[in-house]
């Protein structure tokens, strides 16, 4: 799973609670994960190239850099794996200019607005696509 860092806390859940959450999803379906997280687009696109041949599939949550890079899409077009898109908030209940995404040009789906359980969501979709 990649991500940039929304807010933290997201109700009463931290971004630990919630990779803990996916690693005992994971473990049931079966599936094992790594999880990483940057605020440095650089850093995430040499992670999501590093993908390829290693890794089954990425579930990412490139935040703010969903409405902005290019470089991040272009990375995720290019790696021929399944990509999940996942956002802690609804993005089309929030501003215009967040209801565009480059990420889900390249992504298989898209879940939003779930909060942590977003990941959940997309554990299990994944499991079905790998």
């Amino acid at each position: 799973m990649l991500g940039t860092r929304e807010p933290e806390i997201y109700g009463k859940q931290t971004l630990d609670d919630i990779i803990a959450e996916c690693k005992k999803e994971a473990k049931k379906l079966k599936l094992e994960i790594v999880s990483k997280q940057s605020n440095n687009e650089s850093e995430i696109v040499e992670w999501i190239q590093q993908a390829r041949g290693k890794f089954s599939g990425i579930i990412i949550n490139a935040a703010a850099f969903t409405h902005t890079s290019v470089a991040i899409m272009d990375a995720l077009l290019a790696v021929d794996i399944p990509i999940i898109e996942v956002h802690l908030s609804n993005i089309f209940q929030r501003e215009n200019f967040r209801h565009h995404s480059y990420v889900s040009s390249a992504a298989k789906g898209l879940i939003c607005g779930f909060g942590g359980k977003g990941y959940i969501l997309a554990l299990d979709a994944m499991s079905d696509l790998v």
